[in-house]
């Protein structure tokens, strides 16, 4: 065999193929905490690809009316175009309505929102927070393509594998040998959240940096900053 015909055989042995992978994984952790008459909504603020840090406040937490708050966390493009849509049906409804749209209204239109991109979805985990008509903290939680469901306290992004065991202890007092289940306080709340962010921030580079909780409650939505690790 000759070096031409060695040489053609090479190049023709196989089709080129092309990729195409418009995701991206920017890390972040987000946090959603249901109490009688409150809720805690908690995000770190790191925006990360792999082991570069493209941003230390990049927020994941938006509030989208007085009494709902929604965080998420994965492609941040995704998860700030989300969020920009919702809000614009949101204002169509207010204009159209005179009011605002309830959390449990805004939790199926993120659903839908969800369903209708199932094709090309939003790469994007998504916890919603509030109080509800009747005034009770509620958190519901969704997939990428709309599935959702209402829960008590849930964690999303790269440190959930982290935290959900200690949310489930701590909120929800799973395998407890207890009696009656306390009241969970607002202060308690917030501590757990504190606590979760920085023991997650040990084990998970993708976290960190600062930690924004917000506090629904029926009066409206407060915001507090804490500082996490940064390194």
């Amino acid at each position: 065999m000759n070096s031409t015909a060695f040489c053609d055989n090479t190049l023709t042995s196989g089709p080129t193929g092309h990729g195409f992978y418009p995701y991206e994984a920017n890390g972040g952790t987000a946090v959603a905490i249901a109490g009688e008459d409150f809720c805690v909504v908690a995000s770190d603020t790191r925006q990360s690809n792999g082991y570069l840090i493209n941003a230390r406040y990049s927020p994941k937490a938006f509030k989208m009316s007085d009494k709902a708050v929604l965080a998420n966390s994965g492609f941040a493009a995704d998860g700030n175009a989300l969020v920009r849509r919702l809000g614009q049906r949101m204002q169509w409804y207010r204009h159209s309505h005179e009011k605002e749209m309830s959390i449990t209204a805004l939790a199926q239109l993120l659903s839908n929102t969800l369903y209708y991109k199932r094709f090309f979805p939003y790469y994007t985990q998504v916890l919603l927070g509030g109080i509800d008509e009747n005034g009770v903290g509620v958190v519901f939680s969704f997939d990428p393509v709309g599935s959702y469901g209402s829960e008590i306290c849930r964690a999303a992004g790269t440190a959930a594998a982290l935290i959900q065991p200690f949310l489930d202890n701590q909120v929800e007092l799973k395998n407890m040998q207890i009696g009656e289940k306390p009241r969970l306080s607002l202060d308690r709340a917030l501590c757990i959240a504190k606590d979760a962010f920085t023991s997650a921030t040990e084990r998970d580079i993708y976290t960190g940096d600062y930690l924004e909780i917000y506090i629904i409650k029926g009066d409206g939505v407060t915001i507090e900053n804490y500082p996490l690790k940064k390194d």
